[in-house]
């Protein structure tokens, strides 16, 4: 039986990064494992049995791309991957969460935006292996099965498409969900490219779901990839207040 919380595998070339993430997560009670690139990942993935990946995309010999397909490929479905990106890699990050990455995160990053996202990740991977039929984050409720939404005890009615957004994203709670992702599972396939429908419905859905719909802090907007929605222990307070979102 293992004593840390949770192993993790880290695949990054450059040192100063692993050495990092390691100290950090150590502290944290996380067993770390660390690959140079991405066929040392490959292996490991296999051997060592993770329970997330933490993957660098610019890898010097196949790229972060090629792993996450091949890890997919393989039947590794319930790996949770956080891809670590540059800034400017806004088609790297959508390419990624299309093929299966969970989450994404920008370099430079600080840890405590890290392992906010690691806990996700993995309560993530909880709910797939069996999603809970009610989900609660601050005072929203959402009741997948009997339909029912509630923010601080008062019920909300939603139309039954807003409903079904709301329940992709409730059904990935912490997992960034790409636009074609979520247009394809509303509307089909014939509406993958019409973004500009999406945020409308997802301004809708605010309107009626947010305290605040202009300051959002459930369904919040990850800029030219898509919307997740939040849980509260990965909100700090300090960065809600004053941030005004668009879809």
């Amino acid at each position: 039986m293992r004593s840390s919380y949770a192993r993790v595998l880290i695949v990054d070339d450059e040192p100063q990064i692993r050495r990092f993430l390691k100290t950090s997560l150590s502290a944290q009670n996380y067993e770390v494992v660390e690959a140079i690139d991405g066929t040392e990942a490959l292996k490991l993935a296999q051997r060592e049995k993770p329970d997330l990946m933490i993957l660098d995309l610019g890898l010097p010999d196949i790229d972060g791309i090629e792993v996450i397909r091949r890890l997919r490929a393989a039947g590794a479905n319930a790996l949770p991957i956080i891809v670590l990106s540059a800034r400017s890699d806004e088609h790297g990050k959508v390419e990624a969460l299309d093929l299966g990455a969970d989450d994404y995160i920008t370099k430079p990053f600080g840890m405590e935006e890290l392992t906010a996202r690691v806990r996700a990740a993995l309560r993530h991977r909880l709910q797939v292996q069996g999603v809970a039929a009610a989900l609660v984050t601050g005072d929203l409720r959402i009741d997948l099965v009997q339909r029912l939404i509630s923010r601080a005890g008062e019920p909300i009615k939603l139309s039954p498409k807003e409903f079904d957004i709301l329940r992709m994203l409730a059904t990935h709670a912490g997992k960034v969900l790409t636009h074609r992702f979520l247009l394809q599972e509303v509307w089909g396939t014939a509406n993958a490219e019409d973004v500009q429908y999406l945020r409308a419905f997802i301004r809708l859905l605010r309107q009626k779901i947010e305290p605040q719909p202009d300051r959002p802090i459930y369904v919040v907007t990850e800029t030219g990839v898509g919307y997740r929605l939040k849980m509260l222990d990965e909100i700090p307070l300090d960065q809600t207040a004053g941030k005004v979102e668009t879809p």
